[in-house]
């Protein structure tokens, strides 16, 4: 194989539970290289009843968050497929942590800016304390509904929702 048909890798900026490797490796079943990273002009929310957060462009905001890097084209369907129709991937520009450089990535902001349910901040170690092992367990069965799609396909983003007895006060 001659080295002009290997394929693209693609890096990708993640900044809710896809920051969390054992995440990605049952989504990716491998844990690629992961960099610390800011997203200009976005900020973060929490997404009111669900275990996920979403970013809608703020002209002022900023969000920190990871770079997955050197995805193949599967594991970017993986992603696509995951985040489903209430993200889009698009293309941005990230400043590394580590030595400022700026690197062209894809991420997934929320379709709905105006969604009456985006409000308040999303905390990463919060959703690791209270929720990721839930989280972890709904991957393997999303995955799993993936790799066999002739099981079927249960609506896995109800699966992801918050318990209304855990909800975080506001």
């Amino acid at each position: 194989m001659s080295s002009s048909s290997s394929p693209q890798l693609h890096n990708v900026f993640v900044y809710g539970s896809f920051q969390e490797p054992d995440v990605n490796h049952v989504m990716l079943n491998r844990t690629p290289e992961i960099v610390s990273a800011t997203l200009p002009g976005f900020q973060r929310f929490r997404l009111k009843g669900r275990l996920y957060p979403c970013i809608v462009p703020r002209e002022n905001g900023e969000v920190h968050g990871k770079v997955l890097v050197g995805l193949t084209d599967d594991e970017l369907e993986n992603l696509d497929w995951v985040e489903g129709n209430e993200y889009e991937r698009v293309t941005v520009e990230v400043v590394r942590k580590d030595n400022s450089e700026k690197m062209t990535v894809d991420t997934y902001p929320w379709i709905n800016k105006n969604d009456p349910d985006i409000g308040g901040d999303w905390d990463f170690e919060e959703w690791k304390r209270l929720h990721m092992k839930k989280f972890i367990e709904t991957f393997k069965e999303i995955m799993e509904f993936k790799r066999n799609p002739d099981k079927g396909r249960d609506d896995f983003q109800y699966v992801l929702r918050e318990d209304p007895g855990n909800a975080p006060s506001s």
